[in-house]
């Protein structure tokens, strides 16, 4: 005898992963278990909320600042654009309507949609800036992007985006790699470099922790470079802070430090 369908949501809205092996050997022994977790989890939740007080502002905002101030360091300059994005600007990072990721745009008309990445706006900067500054030409954004996800609990539909690019760097993967260190380090994490296939660059080096990924990285000269006015060498990376907050804390479902009305900082409101 396991826990009811109803005290398993329960628990697992609280943030526990209950064992489905438990073996009652009554219903009183389970309900009498159930109360225990579920008072047990409910302080815990009451602790962070108590914590999201003292602190004024949630980590996934604190990780944000702790990463942009990483990346001043390093001589990333932070620019700002359109959450809207053309239709055209997919089309020239090589998707079509054949595409997977085509699928899970939520498009506002014929023309436009909510950008499903930063990638092709920063491009767009890239050509605009190195008429200006010199190179490397360094430029990060983070901002909201947005994709129909299927559910689960490493993804949502709005979630946060920190993307970065370097333009003109004389050895774009050992700087890519040196670059990951300096914004990873002081978060004490112990990650892998991972190559996988990617549906837009072809092959992308993913940053992962645990086996979870956390960020996902290329490298150019890049086929797609010509589409933008683009040449030379460059990397980028694209890491979600969601995601990344949620390994931090050892959650197991994304929604709990994302933007919601049923969680804040990773606590649940109705407790």
């Amino acid at each position: 005898m396991n826990y009811t369908r109803v005290q398993l949501q329960r628990l697992i809205e609280l943030g526990d992963n209950p064992n489905q092996g438990m073996d009652f050997a009554s219903d009183g022994e389970r309900d009498s278990s159930f109360r225990q977790l579920e008072r047990k989890l409910v302080q815990e939740n009451k602790a962070v909320l108590a914590a999201l007080q003292g602190n004024k502002r949630p980590e996934v905002r604190l990780v944000e600042q702790r990463l942009i101030k990483g990346l001043t360091k390093l001589d990333f300059i932070e620019v700002l654009t359109p959450v809207m994005m053309s239709r055209g600007m997919l089309e020239k990072m090589g998707l079509t309507e054949e595409a997977p990721l085509w699928r899970q745009v939520y498009w506002v008309d014929g023309n436009k949609c909510l950008r499903p990445m930063l990638a092709p706006h920063l491009y767009y900067m890239l050509r605009q800036l190195k008429k200006h500054w010199g190179e490397p030409l360094k430029i990060f954004e983070v901002g909201p992007c947005f994709r129909k996800e299927t559910k689960g609990s490493n993804h949502t539909e709005e979630f946060t985006m920190l993307n970065l690019v370097c333009h003109g760097c004389s050895q774009p993967l050992e700087e890519l790699q040196d670059t990951v260190r300096e914004l990873l380090e002081p978060f004490h994490l112990s990650y892998q470099l991972v190559e996988e296939k990617s549906e837009i660059y072809g092959y992308t080096i993913d940053i992962t922790v645990g086996g979870m990924e956390i960020a996902s990285a290329a490298v150019g000269p890049h086929r797609l470079d010509q589409n933008w006015d683009i040449s030379g060498s460059w990397y980028g990376m694209g890491l979600g802070l969601e995601r990344f907050t949620m390994v931090l804390r050892g959650y197991r479902n994304i929604r709990r430090v994302g933007k919601s009305l049923s969680y804040q900082d990773g606590a649940r409101l109705n407790i």
